[in-house]
């Protein structure tokens, strides 16, 4: 509209009007996060589960104020392709129309990691974003590396003040239970007191380094004493051939959690927030000492420097599980690879979706009452609901009303 006509002039105040309440808002909201106590969001990246805490820093000390711990489903991702695989083989065996395998000549990009493993960085990101959304949130603390593989590999090296002292121990001793099991590398004993032995005693010339250490029991400890390992295990040849490929052998996962932890790490920065790191080691130290019990939400709390004094009241940890969203598989197949179902490319019916958490208030009928749960979608409208009681099938659409929208996760 022209810019002197009374429309114009009227559009011009309403704008100015606008503004100035939303500059109020925005000081209102700086205001508040000023005014707020500092609050870190912290992880404690896994393999199977990821620990994530708030922890909030007052005046009389640094308290925790809510955990969860996010189980992730990176196993799923990777049995699908592997069972893709297998059919597509199964098929070219046969004389029957098929894909032929193309040529092996793709390549990957740079820091590339397997589905199964971005998966963890997909779901931990996100949760960052909302809990940055919803608290007054400034720092992010993450645990980059389980194992710090360079000081464990060279004792000596320089750089970093714990690496002679205690904390060296915890980086040490926690590498060597999960590479040997938890167990006595001699009698194979579990749930007993487990020391940290050298394959080659020092007076026959071993050394301090990982690949020259494993855990044994007292007894086997003891009787061992400075004797080669080839000398106490000399009728026991199979064992012996073992505990010194394993030895030599670097731990399977451990490369591969690492790279995963780095690339969440390299993920976060982009967020703007300050980033401490701190090693798995540093993260069993400061639990520990403070005695704390083993869970992933208390690991993500004893994250790095600022995981050392901290108040723990009596929480129970938010339980979120990834479920995924569905597939865009177009037909299910018989146990040969043959098809056999076929899918609708429709999701929501009569506004509803697979997964989705809803109420149904049925009146009458065998499915009469209330009940909540998730719900399964037809194409006729009548769904099915799981609860906690039991599955209820056949009730119509229109009782249903919606409580949370399916977003991959449930939740406990």
């Amino acid at each position: 509209m022209p810019p002197g006509t009374r429309q114009g002039v009227a559009a011009r105040k309403e704008g100015r009007r606008v503004q100035a309440v939303s500059v109020h808002d925005h000081s209102q909201g700086a205001r508040r996060r000023r005014d707020a106590a500092p609050i870190q969001i912290k992880i404690d990246p896994g393999s199977k589960t990821t620990g994530i805490a708030l922890v909030g820093d007052f005046k009389r000390g640094k308290k925790v104020l809510w955990g969860a711990n996010l189980t992730h489903r990176g196993l799923a991702i990777k049995m699908k392709p592997e069972a893709r695989r297998s059919l597509r083989s199964s098929r070219r065996s046969r004389k029957t129309r098929y894909r032929k395998a193309r040529f092996l000549n793709r390549t990957k990009p740079k820091g590339w990691l397997a589905p199964s493993l971005m998966h963890r960085v997909f779901t931990v990101d996100p949760w960052v974003t909302r809990l940055a959304k919803w608290t007054p949130a400034d720092q992010i603390s993450i645990e980059r590396v389980r194992f710090d593989m360079q000081t464990m590999e060279n004792p000596e090296i320089q750089g970093t003040e714990y690496q002679q002292g205690t904390l060296h121990g915890y980086e040490v001793k926690g590498y060597l239970l999960h590479k040997w099991g938890h167990q006595c590398a001699y009698c194979r004993e579990k749930d007993v007191p487990l020391e940290v032995e050298r394959i080659q005693p020092r007076s026959k010339g071993g050394s301090d380094r990982v690949s020259n250490l494993t855990l044994a029991c007292v007894p086997c400890n003891q009787k061992k004493g400075s004797k080669p390992v080839e000398q106490f295990l000399a009728k026991k040849p199979d064992l012996l051939k073992r505990i010194l490929g394993q030895a030599k052998a670097p731990l399977r996962d451990a490369a591969a959690v690492n790279a995963t932890r780095w690339k969440l790490y390299e993920t976060l920065k982009v967020s703007g927030f300050p980033v401490e790191v701190g090693t798995g080691g540093r993260t069993k130290f400061n639990r520990t000492h403070q005695g704390f019990s083993k869970n992933h939400w208390i690991d993500a709390a004893c994250v790095g420097e600022s995981g050392e004094r901290l108040r723990l009241p009596i929480l129970k940890p938010f339980q979120i599980k990834c479920m995924g969203r569905g597939n865009r598989q177009a037909c299910k197949t018989d146990e040969h690879g043959f098809p056999n179902k076929w899918r609708t490319r429709q999701k929501v019916f009569f506004g509803f979706q697979t997964g989705d958490m809803v109420r149904a208030d049925v009146p009458s009928g065998k499915n009469a009452g209330h009940h909540t749960g998730r719900v399964s979608v037809r194409a006729k409208g009548s769904f099915a609901l799981a609860t906690k009681d039991g599955k209820k099938d056949g009730i119509n659409h229109r009782f249903f009303s919606t409580i949370q929208r399916q977003d991959g996760y449930s939740y406990a």
